[in-house]
C-alpha cells in the first residue's frame, strides 16, 4: 500500500476516518450521528478501493474503535551482546525486536521489560530512548491509526526463553547478517539506527 504522502487518497480517508470517530464520540444528535456514521463508511470504502482489501477487512481495523482518535504506543527494545542484536521469531517466520503495544496499565518502561520478557525470556533493565518514530514514515503497510513507536536500548540481566504464543525462537544478528524481517514492526534502517545509538557515546533521542 502506498503512503499518505505519495497518494492522497489514502490521507483523505484516513482524515475522514478521525472526523467521523470524533463525531460519534460527541454528537448528541441522532441525525448528525447517522451522518458521521456515513462519513465513516465512506472512508472505509475508499480504503478499500485503494488499498485492495476486501470491505469487510477494512472495516475490521478501520472502523473498530471508539473515543477521541489518538495515536497508539508501541515498544521496540534493542539488546546488544557481541555487537549482535536481539530479534525474536514469530509464526510466521519473520524476526523483529521484542515489543508491542503498550498496554492501558503500563509504562513506556514497563511495557518494554514486559515485552522482552514475554517475547525474548530475557530480564531486560531499559537504559536509554534511541526514538521516537511516527509509523506511517517509516513502516508499511499503512495502518488506518496513527503509531507512535519508542526504540529502547536495553541491558538484559538473565533469563532463558520459552516457547510462547507469539515467538517460537530468539537470537542474535549482525547488521550485515540479518533474516526476514517482519517489516511492519522493524525495518533494517530502524535497526541500522539501534546499532547507530548502541555505538554512541552521544546518542541523542532521535523524533519525527
Amino acid at each position: 500500500m502506498d503512503k499518505p504522502e505519495e497518494n492522497p487518497w489514502l490521507k483523505w480517508a484516513i482524515e475522514l476516518q478521525f472526523i467521523a470517530q470524533a463525531g460519534l464520540t460527541y454528537s448528541k444528535d441522532a441525525f448528525d450521528l447517522e451522518r458521521f456514521e456515513r462519513i465513516r463508511e465512506i472512508a472505509a470504502e475508499m480504503m478499500s478501493l485503494k488499498s485492495g482489501l476486501g470491505i469487510e477487512k477494512v472495516r475490521e481495523v478501520f472502523c473498530n474503535e471508539t473515543g477521541f482518535q489518538t495515536p497508539k504506543l508501541d515498544t521496540r527494545a534493542a539488546i546488544f551482546r557481541d555487537d549482535k542484536i536481539l530479534l525474536v521469531k514469530e509464526k510466521n517466520s519473520t524476526w523483529s525486536l521484542p515489543g508491542g503495544w503498550v498496554d492501558v496499565n503500563e509504562s513506556v518502561r514497563s511495557n518494554t521489560i514486559k515485552e522482552v520478557r514475554e517475547e525474548s525470556g530475557f530480564n531486560a533493565v531499559p537504559v536509554k530512548v534511541i526514538a521516537i518514530q511516527d509509523r506511517k514514515k517509516h513502516n508499511l503497510p499503512l495502518y488506518a491509526y496513527g503509531v507512535c513507536k519508542v526504540f529502547v536500548l536495553c541491558e538484559i540481566t538473565g533469563g532463558a526463553f520459552v516457547t510462547n504464543i507469539e515467538t517460537v525462537e530468539r537470537d542474535f544478528f549482525d547488521l550485515e547478517h540479518l533474516p526476514p524481517l517482519a517489516t511492519e514492526k522493524n525495518n533494517k534502517a530502524q535497526i541500522e539506527m539501534c546499532f547507530q545509538a548502541y555505538h554512541s557515546n552521544k546518542w541523542e533521542t532521535v523524533f519525527d
